[in-house]
């Protein structure tokens, strides 16, 4: 797949050693989250947004009701800033200052064009879906298109884009090694809860399997 070209805004500029640019593994963290933050800038007000979001091939794809300032904004061809964060456990130092955290993270730049055709609006839907809980686009009732005129779909070309990654145990100062305090790291990670019937579900409907064998 090869690599991702580095460009002054997405070199990194402290701890450099945790920049990736290899596009397989850029695209393993995104594909891993499903949550990213839309960040743009309104009249000198920036915002920084919430939602979910999917993947085809080099393209990130947005969505949101037609009416919102994000799509809005967006729509107008305005510079954005898209991040999708993991966490993957807390790093507990002896020293106060050398606490951190294992994560990786991914910074996408660039400007989102709006999709206009109902043929790619209807794909991208599927390619939200299928990201968020694969297996559900085949069951549900797909969208009407009046459903579809209600939402607005932006895709975001993934040119100018980094990942960063930090791994491993605390790096406490050699000073700091004999201090008398447990030191290490607290692995996390996202836990799937049983199901719960939505209560208008009739008894004779179970959980799908791709309901009950849900990971992340």
């Amino acid at each position: 797949m090869g690599k991702f070209t580095p460009t002054p805004r997405t070199t990194l500029k402290r701890l450099p050693e945790r920049g990736e640019y290899d596009r397989e593994a850029v695209y393993e963290i995104i594909d891993e989250g499903f949550i990213c933050h839309v960040a743009f800038v309104v009249e000198g007000q920036p915002y920084a947004i919430p939602t979910a979001y999917g993947r085809s091939g080099d393209t990130l794809y947005l969505h949101g009701s037609a009416a919102s300032r994000m799509m809005r904004s967006l729509s107008g061809g305005i510079p954005v800033c898209v991040t999708v964060t993991l966490v993957d456990g807390l790093v507990l130092a002896r020293s106060a200052f050398h606490h951190s955290i294992n994560y990786r993270s991914v910074v996408m730049l660039g400007t989102a064009i709006k999709v206009e055709e109902m043929e790619e609006k209807s794909a991208a839907f599927n390619i939200f879906m299928e990201h968020v809980i694969p297996g559900r686009w085949a069951e549900v009732r797909l969208p009407t298109e009046q459903e579809l005129k209600a939402t607005t779909v932006l895709a975001l070309p993934l040119v100018e884009v980094s990942a960063k990654v930090r791994t491993g145990p605390p790096k406490d100062d050699e000073e700091d090694l004999a201090f008398p305090v447990w030191a290490g790291v607290l692995p996390l990670r996202m836990m799937v809860q049983p199901p719960i019937d939505d209560p208008a579900l009739p008894p004779e409907i179970k959980a799908p399997a791709y309901v009950m064998n849900y990971e992340r």
